[in-house]
């Protein structure tokens, strides 16, 4: 038995919500192609995303810990897998496209440069002049012009719904930036699912990667309420964590979380009476996410983790050298553009000479700019 694309949207007509988005009407691609037989538009979307070189680079880029500080620490490609689980169990409980949620998730951190939210720091300052930097417009700009695939169009020609997901992505530490979108309308249901997926992945599963570190203890979470409700559901009283018992702690965390997420969300679209994808859009709030007491809970967390993971000095000290790398790396190239790449020279007359250092820098893993940095300042090294 075969399921042909026509067939497969028929299916989601009648298995997803009248609100969530469809395949089958979708508003299409900027450059039209045909589609596939078997498989629908996000799939399509969803593989294209998979096979670039952004997406394989995100296995070397920085989460919070470098990539040689361990094997076991997440990174960002780690984290996308991680937070595109949780979309898609969100997605599945919701009546929303999973194939769409799982698109959106797969390609919201394509555009974070090395070293983490350091990088894009630093890199802002450098190019606050012209145009400054922010690591959802540059995962934007490379679905739509630097990932270079295909001779027919720039970039991935990824269908409208999967654009407009990445570019109103928006948590705590993400703001969007809805270009020639529409920014009267909210995320679509689906892009407000990887919005809350993203969030609750990294703050649990940061906390796993700060006990597992040691800069965090369970003495150090016995005023944390969520570390508190889990710990009484799991009934653990020890101070020692072995790794099993962790794991079953962060396993706890994020089922607690999303099974509250879910009910609240839920519930929250019941009240506002939607029955369609523009009426959910041009609500006035966002439907996904936690009640009040959840979302203070979660509040709580977060500034724990702020205050003694993203703060501890080991991380810290890593962020100023990774400051100094990015900044460095950028004055040279900037004062001598023929040591870029071939391939880079040839984009200033189009994009400026600071823009195209900037994407250069911003493709780049934890390990190769490192590695540029000692190229171009060791003058032990070969370059």
């Amino acid at each position: 038995m075969k399921f042909t694309r026509q067939q497969l949207e028929k299916m989601e007509n009648g298995s997803l919500a009248p609100y969530a988005v469809h395949a089958s009407q979708s508003k299409g691609r900027k450059y039209p192609e045909k589609e596939p037989e078997y498989r629908t538009c996000f799939q399509r979307d969803r593989d294209r995303i998979l096979h670039t070189t952004a997406f394989r680079r995100l296995e070397y880029k920085t989460q919070v810990f470098i990539n040689y500080e361990g094997d076991y620490y997440r990174t960002r490609l780690t984290h996308t897998l991680e937070v595109t689980q949780i979309g898609r169990t969100i997605a599945r409980a919701m009546g929303a496209n999973e194939d769409l949620v799982e698109s959106i998730c797969m390609a919201h951190d394509l555009g974070h440069p090395p070293f983490g939210h350091s990088g894009e720091h630093i890199l802002n300052q450098l190019m606050a002049d012209y145009g400054g930097f922010n690591h959802n417009h540059q995962s934007y700009r490379i679905v739509t012009e630097i990932e270079q695939r295909y001779p027919q169009f720039p970039g991935l020609n990824l269908s409208w719904e999967v654009l407009e997901g990445i570019v109103k992505h928006e948590t705590e530490y993400d703001k969007t930036d809805a270009l020639d979108f529409d920014s009267h309308l909210r995320g679509h249901l689906e892009a407000q699912i990887t919005n809350v997926a993203d969030e609750l992945a990294y703050t649990s599963h940061d906390l796993d990667d700060g006990l597992r570190s040691g800069m965090i203890t369970t003495d150090m979470l016995g005023e944390i309420d969520l570390w508190n409700m889990v710990a009484d559901n799991l009934e653990i009283n020890s101070c020692q964590l072995d790794d099993l018992t962790r794991h079953g702690i962060i396993r706890e965390l994020i089922g607690l979380e999303v099974d509250s997420m879910i009910k609240d969300s839920c519930v929250r679209l019941e009240n506002s009476g939607v029955k369609s994808l523009v009426e959910l859009q041009s609500l006035p709030y966002n439907v996904v996410g936690f009640d009040d007491a959840m979302r203070q809970h979660n509040r709580e967390l977060k500034d724990f983790l702020f205050h003694n993971m993203y703060r501890n000095y080991r991380v810290v000290r890593m962020q100023k050298k990774a400051e100094r790398v990015l900044s460095e790396l950028f004055n040279a190239y900037l004062n001598e553009p023929l040591m870029l790449p071939m391939h880079f020279q040839e984009q200033i007359e189009m994009k400026g000479k600071e823009q195209t250092i900037c994407d250069y820098l911003a493709g780049m893993t934890d390990r190769f700019a490192v590695d540029e940095y000692q190229k171009l300042f060791d003058p032990m090294l070969l370059p």
